[in-house]
């Protein structure tokens, strides 16, 4: 990662304004490793002086000595792999860590000066009651934690816990208890004073994730490391899975990496698929600049359907999803692709 770095001569004369490390466990990492890799982003690319630099880490390798390290470092933001503060909840998704570690090390980031903390946590678990879930985001609440990620618990093909569900081992999942427990999320977290400015993702003002902002917005990002994606605009690529060929190329000076060159339909389905996740919604006015009046003509026309079933909205300039329309959202999108 570190002498890839030096290796991206497309991105050295732009600005970097975020720095993620994320993808994995990189909480496991030594605070020189860390110290290392900052030092070559500062040595080869220009940094923005209110720059957000997150990482991502687990309750249980979080300590007193490893905050006060990143602090020095100049990690600014933690994400923490919370997903629930309840025992039975960890154990059935077969998390290391337990409750009284969440809340322990939360308390414990707090202490040391970090204020801008995200926690994930998972909805629709089976066998989460909506009262253990109202629990979970009143916990959060009261922790004063600035910014949630909050998910439906997916089963993804061929996991372990595929397996598990279809040898009647688990429970499934329940897409009605998700959808109802989304809603409470929605309803509560609002109420709490928290903006839902991505499906996902709620924040307290001025507190939404600037990496991730970054994403929905279109902005390009240079991805480090085997299997890390980066976008400028016009294409994306990402690096080799494969850790051991991805060092040998790298010490042979050469980043390995696939490479898709974006066709004007796929950036159009793009924006659409990120805006429509924000509380922004999707911009006719950019939508008709970017890819042309046909395209706006025929968003306005689909969306003349979802407006009257009330899961969208038109508000001046922009389509924004209801409340009620969220719950539909990969849906929508993909009927106003071309």
């Amino acid at each position: 990662i570190v002498s890839e770095a030096s290796l991206q001569k497309d991105y050295l004369h732009e600005t970097v304004s975020t720095v993620y490390f994320g993808g994995g466990t990189p909480s496991i990492l030594e605070a020189d490793d860390i110290k290392l890799i900052m030092e070559k982003l500062y040595d080869n690319f220009f940094i923005d002086a209110d720059i957000e630099i997150t990482l991502e880490a687990n309750p249980d390798d979080i300590d007193e000595k490893k905050l006060s390290s990143w602090k020095a470092l100049g990690i600014n933001r933690l994400s923490i792999g919370v997903q629930s503060f309840f025992d039975e909840d960890l154990q059935w998704m077969n998390r290391a860590h337990n409750a009284a570690q969440s809340i322990h090390c939360i308390q414990l980031a707090q202490d040391k000066g970090f204020s801008n903390i995200s926690i994930d946590l998972i909805y629709g678990v089976p066998g989460l009651s909506d009262d253990r879930w109202k629990a979970n985001v009143d916990t959060s609440i009261s922790l004063n934690i600035p910014h949630l990620s909050c998910y439906a618990l997916t089963v993804e093909p061929a996991t372990a816990l595929d397996k598990m569900i279809k040898l009647h081992k688990k429970e499934n999942t329940d897409s009605e208890m998700q959808s109802r427990q989304f809603k409470q999320l929605m309803q509560w977290l609002r109420s709490a004073g928290y903006m839902h400015y991505e499906i996902s993702n709620f924040a307290k003002p001025g507190m939404q994730s600037k990496h991730n902002s970054s994403y929905w917005q279109g902005k390009s990002y240079l991805g480090l490391g085997p299997s890390a994606h980066s976008f400028n605009g016009e294409s994306r690529q990402w690096n080799i899975s494969n850790n051991s060929l991805y060092i040998k190329k790298i010490e042979g000076g050469e980043v390995p990496f696939e490479k898709e060159e974006l066709t004007s339909d796929q950036k159009q389905n793009e924006y659409i698929m990120t805006s429509l996740r924000t509380a922004e919604g999707i911009s006719l006015h950019y939508l008709k600049e970017k890819f042309g009046h046909t395209s706006y003509e025929r968003v306005m026309n689909l969306s003349s359907v979802y407006i009257k079933q009330e899961l969208m909205i038109a508000d001046k300039d922009h389509l924004i999803l209801t409340d009620e329309g969220k719950l539909f959202a990969d849906g929508i999108a993909a009927d106003f692709f071309v």
